[in-house]
């Protein structure tokens, strides 16, 4: 007799093979290296502020690290083979910096360099293109040791690496990330201390790291094009859907403000060559020395965009990070276990908003995924992730919506491979499209996984990809 669990579960799918994506339209999973790879201290990689803010007592919620991570350093192998199993186009990974440069500049670490030449040439044989990030948090401990991105000669030590990544992978690595998510590990690791390097500063500690970080990504861009001719040149933004949580003005000021921050901060200053000026004015006193070339190198061309989106934010008037004085309110719905709301719509929202304001030539969902408590591997073997696989089937159904209506979205990529080191939350949040066993590395595609890789596989022979 079939149970209404497994009617609800064949209706999904169904609803999910009937998605007709757009010819060529990539699919892809994401990770970064710090969640990731383990091998923390092997090979002589250096030590990143992730290592060391995780020894850090109060700092992650179940007092884990990224010490082991899914041993991704030893297991990619296997990894690749999921990734391959899925029916999946492409591989969004981040390179560790301190892998390249143990110090943050100086002298090249050839094993860390060996480590990504595998990784890039076992996935081109296994037909997956690698989409490679440069900075996904970890910066060298000795950079923050001279001031992290206090300092604006972390810049140009970033631009340095990127040239080192570039010179040593370009030749198979065509699609190049500066950064991932700026707002995020400028301000929850420099204004409210939830990331490393745990700094509390407030709006001034976010918005000097995220100048310098906006010019670390200028600097870069042409020394990848100078190295890689024929890269396609990217960062990726962590952008929300905005909307006050009333008509009152002051709730429309502190929409504005938040949105100013985390949104029109970061891409009008890489599509329009300039800073909002309200937000200017706002963070006036806060601001660290903005030197007269510096608009003109953070709008260096880029050829795509990526935006990594999770939920809606719904801002009233509040004190947090003044200025920008908001609160964060959480309409009645369904949260995931990082208490972001699950909105589907937020996905067509934030691509209507970038194609309309900023009209990128490519956009790619570069993260989008739902936290869940730890799962299990049940009787029959399978991983019943039903929320997630719901999850997925209705985000890329507006991300359909949203490219039959003109926007370039010309790819997704599910965050994340594997359940990993979720930051803060450690390793209770899992996010992932398979399941790990940490004690023994085991991984098992869940449900979410399996529904995700069938639209992958079906999206190359839909008429619309023949």
């Amino acid at each position: 007799m079939t149970s209404s669990i497994d009617r609800e579960r064949a209706q999904l799918r169904a609803r999910a093979e009937s998605i007709v994506f757009p010819k060529g339209f990539v699919f892809g999973a994401a990770t970064s290296a710090y969640q990731f790879e383990g091998a923390h201290n092997e090979d002589g990689k250096g030590e990143s502020i992730w290592d060391r803010f995780c020894r850090q007592p109060g700092a992650i919620i179940d007092k884990t690290t990224g010490d082991v991570a899914c041993d991704h350093y030893h297991l990619w192998q296997e990894d690749i083979a999921l990734m391959r199993d899925m029916g999946l186009d492409a591989y969004r990974f981040s390179i560790a910096w301190t892998r390249l440069l143990p110090e943050g500049h100086g002298s090249i670490n050839q094993k860390g360099i060996a480590f990504y030449d595998r990784l890039i040439d076992g996935l081109l044989e296994a037909g997956i293109t690698p989409f490679a990030t440069l900075y996904h948090w970890d910066l060298p401990q000795a950079l923050q040791d001279r001031g992290g991105w206090y300092n604006r000669e972390t810049a140009q030590h970033f631009a340095d690496y990127a040239e080192v990544a570039a010179a040593a992978f370009g030749d198979r690595v065509k699609s190049w990330t500066t950064l991932n998510e700026p707002w995020t590990f400028c301000w929850s690791g420099h204004a409210s201390g939830e990331d490393a390097p745990g700094f509390k500063d407030g709006a001034k500690g976010g918005a000097t790291a995220a100048h310098h970080a906006l010019l670390a990504h200028g600097l870069a861009v042409p020394r990848i094009r100078e190295t890689v001719p024929d890269a396609s040149v990217g960062i990726v933004f962590d952008l929300n859907v905005v909307e006050p949580a009333s008509d009152s003005p002051a709730d429309k000021r502190a929409a504005s403000h938040f949105e100013g921050a985390q949104n029109r901060w970061f891409l009008d200053a890489v599509f329009k060559g300039e800073y909002p000026q309200d937000m200017l004015e706002l963070f006036a006193d806060l601001l660290p020395e903005i030197k007269q070339e510096d608009n003109k190198i953070i709008a260096a061309p880029i050829d795509y965009l990526g935006v990594n989106i999770y939920r809606r934010s719904v801002i009233e008037e509040g004190d947090e990070w003044a200025p920008l004085n908001f609160a964060r309110v959480q309409p009645e719905g369904i949260y995931s276990e990082v208490e972001y709301e699950i909105w589907p719509r937020c996905i067509y929202d934030i691509l209507g908003y970038v194609h309309e304001n900023y009209g990128p030539k490519e956009i790619f969902i570069t993260e989008n995924g739902v936290a869940t408590k730890p799962e299990t591997v049940s009787e029959d073997g399978r991983v019943w992730d039903d929320l997630r696989a719901k999850y997925y089937v209705d985000h890329l159904d507006y991300v359909v919506k949203a490219a039959s209506e003109g926007v370039p979205v010309k790819g997704y990529f599910a965050w994340t491979l594997t359940d990993n080191f979720e930051w803060a939350y450690g390793y209770t949040t899992p996010f992932g499209i398979t399941h790990v066993d940490f004690e023994t590395q085991k991984r098992t595609i869940k449900f979410s996984g399996e529904l995700y890789g069938s639209m992958a596989r079906l999206s190359k022979t839909q008429s619309g990809n023949d």
